[in-house]
């Protein structure tokens, strides 16, 4: 029997594991400051769960997290590293080092539906959805993990496309609990999907970038396919009816297309 992997869960999950196992109520703490703040992925190495615990858990459960099987650098020191994810699908992280701060870049999903007709990913089509724990396992597993200061989800994929995990990954990533990065230093990139928006916007604190690329309706639906179903105008529209607070930013990206946008 293939063992579940606990990457991915949060501590109300841990904790219906420890539970189900009839451990200790601690015992889901325990294994989220090994896992999340620690970074252990063997049981053996958790050295304050009890014998019997850990034997439970060995039975049943793996940590999880898989390394890269690949990695490009650039000149500037960047580096793109490649995760397997289920099957025959791959995804890409970027690490990318600056003098004040370190930032990696991450993906939600393999592949892509939204069609930009500038972007790669979405010419490659949509794969699959990335769990939460393959998610986090980009900053979980990535060798410079320790010098990451600043996380964005600009990867592959739309991450409103992927709410559910999306939101979850996010979850454990800021969570006290968890992996305890702070909201300020994550920036999320999104088309601008709706009502997952408004979602996002209710149930985080981190930073919002909308992929604008034109002001203007007739050339955004040239550029990106789904501005018919998620118009400007709406997308503004609910941005105003929020207060955001001033430490929370809100960008707009924008790539300059000689004589299309420039």
């Amino acid at each position: 029997m293939e063992k579940e992997t606990l990457l991915g869960k949060t501590k109300a999950e841990l904790q219906e594991v420890t539970d189900g196992l009839g451990l200790p109520r601690f015992t889901a703490s325990q294994l989220s400051d090994w896992i999340y703040k620690k970074f252990v992925s063997d049981f053996s190495e958790m050295t304050n769960l009890s014998k019997n615990a850990r034997e439970l858990l060995l039975e049943k459960y793996v940590v999880g997290g898989i390394d890269h099987s690949g990695v490009q650098e650039s000149k500037d020191g960047t580096k793109k590293y490649l995760f397997p994810s289920g099957g025959q699908n791959f995804i890409e992280a970027a690490y990318i080092p600056e003098e004040k701060r370190n930032t990696l870049c991450i993906s939600t999903q393999a592949g892509c539906k939204m069609g930009c007709i500038f972007c790669m990913t979405g010419k490659q089509g949509f794969q699959a959805n990335l769990s939460p724990g393959e998610i986090i396992n980009q900053l979980w597993n990535l060798p410079e993990r320790d010098r990451v200061s600043n996380l964005v989800f600009m990867g592959m994929g739309e991450p409103f496309d992927n709410m559910d995990n999306f939101m979850k990954s996010l979850e454990i990533i800021t969570a006290p609990w968890g992996m305890e990065m702070s909201p300020k230093r994550i920036t999320v990139s999104t088309i601008g999907i709706l009502p997952a928006m408004s979602r996002f916007i209710d149930e985080s604190d981190c930073h919002l970038a909308i992929s604008l690329h034109t002001p203007f309706e007739h050339e955004r639906k040239e550029l990106m396919p789904m501005e018919n179903a998620y118009p400007l105008d709406e997308i503004f529209s609910l941005l105003k009816s929020y207060d955001f607070p001033r430490q929370r930013k809100i960008s707009f990206e924008y790539i300059m297309f000689k004589g299309f946008n420039d």
